[in-house]
């Protein structure tokens, strides 16, 4: 019978080295060296998470690639490439992978991803590690003062992995020597008030079916029968099927109405707190809801989407490359081309300029409007109106004007060829 093994050895097995007699890590600054992840269950809120969603959602679509200087390395995508553009791991398809980081990126201003590597020191999986804390140390390896990352997991177990083995996003990069800072006091404030919208919302909702009245009545009377009475009124006099909406009571007993006004925020007082969410990722509302213009998604392309691609082309070129390899060329982009946004009108009169001075194959310009390639739809043509401006005086037909320097008049000559 075969051994179970968790997730947890199948990814950290043989590279755990929490043996080592590691101190923690001094920051310059005197922070503490560990990384609690944010307490405030801000991806809870239904705003919050609507808006971490819609990034990683268009985030994963990044292409990336492995470049040599301006071109791909070769013909065909290198193992690396392969790697991050279609199965990162044995679990994640490229898309689930990219969407987990960003989201976790965003969620904690951290991310992590363990590179694992072959004994040759080649990445064969990438793996987001998701813990509930993290803390920097620093230990001698191989006669080298190295630093590590101590990751504790809420199931309880550690493990301790070379930083040069991990790499490491993060936003609000400013106190920290080394991580992102959290968003609770920054953002907590307004998940609370969020929370507090929420529930008083809920709670005048349910208010409209408690206590409407009160049915008083003379004398004694005893408990089974208040409550006979009580039913009976609400029989005939608080149901649907009181279509007249009149109820009628006799001397014994006398109907107290309860005005219940529950106070609740307006709509324009919870779109302003709703704003100051997206303020604070920086996104625009239309983009949470699908519902942008082309300058909206142009404008949430450049602020956000763009600034995560350097980001993430920087940060997994300087992990996998050797400062050889590097200048050698060798980095890695994450393309665009899956999710820059245009109407057709646009994509038309580009299309349109580009292929007019040479610069699109006719595939090129297929792939704009999503179309399959054609098998010979490598072809270049370029429009006949364009020509190099040095080579203008040979295209000059008829009548060339010369300027008299004895009068300083302009006179008509004739080229005769």
């Amino acid at each position: 019978m075969r051994e179970k093994r968790s997730m947890y050895q199948r990814i950290f097995g043989k590279k755990n080295i929490d043996h080592i007699n590691a101190t923690q890590l001094q920051m310059l600054n005197g922070f503490n060296a560990t990384f609690n992840t944010f307490s405030g269950d801000s991806y809870d809120s239904d705003v919050v998470r609507s808006v971490i969603d819609s990034i990683a959602r268009n985030g994963a679509k990044l292409t990336p690639k492995h470049m040599f200087d301006k071109k791909t390395t070769t013909s065909k995508p290198t193992d690396v490439e392969k790697l991050l553009k279609y199965q990162p791991n044995q679990y994640m398809d490229a898309y689930s992978f990219f969407y987990k980081i960003i989201t976790a990126l965003y969620v904690k201003n951290n991310a992590f991803i363990f590179i694992d590597k072959d004994k040759f020191g080649t990445a064969k999986a990438f793996y987001p590690v998701d813990s509930s804390s993290v803390e920097f140390v620093e230990a001698e390896l191989e006669g080298q003062t190295e630093i590590f990352a101590r990751f504790r997991f809420l199931g309880g177990k550690e493990v301790t992995l070379p930083y040069s083995d991990l790499i490491h996003l993060r936003r609000f990069f400013y106190k920290n020597d080394l991580y992102g800072e959290t968003s609770d006091k920054a953002l907590n404030p307004t998940l609370q008030l969020i929370q507090t919208t929420d529930d008083g919302i809920a709670n005048a909702v349910q208010s409209s079916a408690y206590l409407r009245g009160l049915l008083v009545f003379e004398g004694q009377i005893r408990p089974e029968d208040l409550k006979t009475q009580a039913d009976e009124f609400k029989k005939s006099f608080m149901s649907i099927s009181n279509s007249g909406g009149v109820a009628a009571t006799d001397a014994k007993a006398k109907f107290q109405e309860l005005n219940n006004d529950p106070k609740m925020v307006d709509g324009e007082q919870m779109k302003l707190i709703q704003e100051k969410v997206y303020k604070y990722y920086g996104i625009n509302e239309n983009i949470v809801k699908s519902d942008y213009t082309e300058q909206q998604f142009n404008s949430f392309y450049e602020s956000i989407l763009e600034p995560l691609a350097i980001q993430l082309s920087l940060t997994f070129t300087n992990a996998l490359f050797t400062r050889k390899e590097k200048d050698a060329g060798h980095h890695i982009v994450f393309s665009t081309d899956r999710i820059q946004y245009a109407s057709t009108q646009t994509k038309l009169k580009m299309v349109e300029i580009l292929t007019d001075r040479g610069l699109l194959t006719d595939n090129e310009a297929r792939e704009i409007f999503n179309m399959s390639p054609l098998p010979n739809g490598d072809r270049k043509i370029v429009s006949l109106n364009y020509i190099d401006k040095d080579l203008a005086s040979n295209y000059q037909m008829g009548r060339a004007h010369i300027k008299d320097n004895s009068n300083g008049k302009e006179s008509d000559e004739t080229d005769d060829d």
